[in-house]
């Protein structure tokens, strides 16, 4: 068995008022500066709620994120506002990106070195500012992982923060943060989530501790991110989607995502492609391409996304990637890199730089050479 360290929030409210929750208890703490930073499209529902805790004598900043994935000037920037506003308690609501920045601003507040120097595993150590943060996605699973990802603006490639000190104080999980959510952008980030179940469970870390939160991550979002989709509104579904991403952020820090994520990578930095769609386009193929190594892991990931127990292993985990297919296609989704303005040409400088993210591409359980690459690159056309 693998040697693991898990760490998890302190606090983790799941509840259909989680935010008015979270503000009662900013109260109780009697903060006195707290630096909020948020979607534009949640401000309106967390305003009012905010406006509360100013009612208490508290001194409230709230600050829109930039709506991309964040840059080291990013977080950069947003650090120096923070510190302007001599805040003492750091709230993140909002997508995964807006999360990871709230983690590394809590951070890094009294830290005085560049933020490139905290690239890497266990760099920051320690972190003064309390963190409370609300996931309004259900994909990257920010809220209960160690890791914070960036791109370097030196290079257009992303880079991995990853250290015990941003994980939240608390999470506070609430499904009508998510019911405004377009089905194009739930469809994305729930098959991101489900990805990082994927990958943490079929992998050359994986452990037994985090295979429940995998194959559990796995159930609840195969199972619910169609109903989600299809009705918004439905809050059994947006908790149990989140609840699922919950389980995949757990996997991040103990195991990690393997070659899917690290081929995914270059279309995001290279074609701007939504992250949870990049994963959605290549996951089916690097499974394929994986399969010889994890027919057994493939075999129980099916029988966790509702497939039946076939003849051979083989045969009930491509059932399981046939049902990953289904799935894709049912939310909507391209099922292939021609759907999108990828060019063929890029496959080979595609495959290069995918090769780079070693510490994501260590954990498959193939091991995946330059060719390797652009093969699956090349049959995801």
């Amino acid at each position: 068995m693998n040697s693991i360290t898990i760490s998890q929030p302190k606090k983790l409210v799941i509840a259909r008022d989680a935010i008015t929750q979270l503000v009662n208890s900013l109260v109780e703490l009697r903060v006195k500066r707290v630096f909020v930073l948020t979607d534009p499209h949640v401000l309106d529902k967390i305003s009012p709620v905010f406006e509360n805790l100013r009612q208490t004598g508290s001194q409230v900043k709230i600050v829109l994120s930039p709506g991309h994935e964040p840059t080291f000037k990013n977080v950069e920037d947003v650090v120096c506002q923070a510190r302007e506003f001599q805040t003492d308690y750091v709230v993140g609501i909002g997508g995964g990106s807006v999360l990871d920045i709230g983690k590394l601003v809590a951070a890094l507040l009294d830290k005085p070195d560049a933020l490139s120097s905290y690239v890497g595993n266990g760099l920051i150590k320690t972190r003064s500012i309390p963190l409370a943060c609300a996931p309004t996605t259900s994909g990257a699973g920010s809220e209960s992982s160690p890791n914070a990802i960036l791109i370097d603006e030196s290079n257009h490639s992303k880079k991995g923060i990853i250290d015990h000190s941003v994980m939240p104080d608390a999470v506070y999980i609430d499904p009508n943060l998510m019911v405004t959510l377009p089905p194009h952008i739930t469809a994305y980030t729930g098959l991101d989530a489900l990805t990082h179940c994927i990958e943490a469970f079929a992998n050359k870390n994986s452990h037994p501790v985090v295979d429940v939160f995998a194959l559990q991550g796995i159930k609840l979002i195969s199972q619910n991110l169609g109903k989600a989709i299809i009705n918004g509104a439905d809050l059994e579904a947006r908790e149990k989607v989140a609840l699922g991403s919950y389980y995949g952020g757990m996997c991040l820090g103990p195991v990690n995502t393997a070659a899917v994520h690290a081929l995914a990578y270059p279309l995001g930095t290279e074609y701007n492609i939504a992250h949870g769609l990049s994963n959605a386009l290549l996951l089916p193929f690097v499974l394929e391409f994986n399969l010889q190594n994890a027919e057994n892991r493939y075999a129980e990931i099916a029988l966790a996304m509702g497939g039946k127990q076939l003849k051979s292993q083989k045969e009930t985990a491509l059932q399981g990637i046939d049902l990953i297919r289904k799935l894709i296609k049912d939310c909507g989704m391209p099922a292939r890199l021609s759907e999108l303005s990828i060019t063929n040409d890029s496959v080979t400088s595609m495959a290069e730089d995918a090769l780079k993210i070693q510490r994501l591409l260590k954990n498959n359980v193939r091991e995946v050479a330059l060719k390797d690459a652009i093969s699956i690159y090349q049959s995801a056309f």
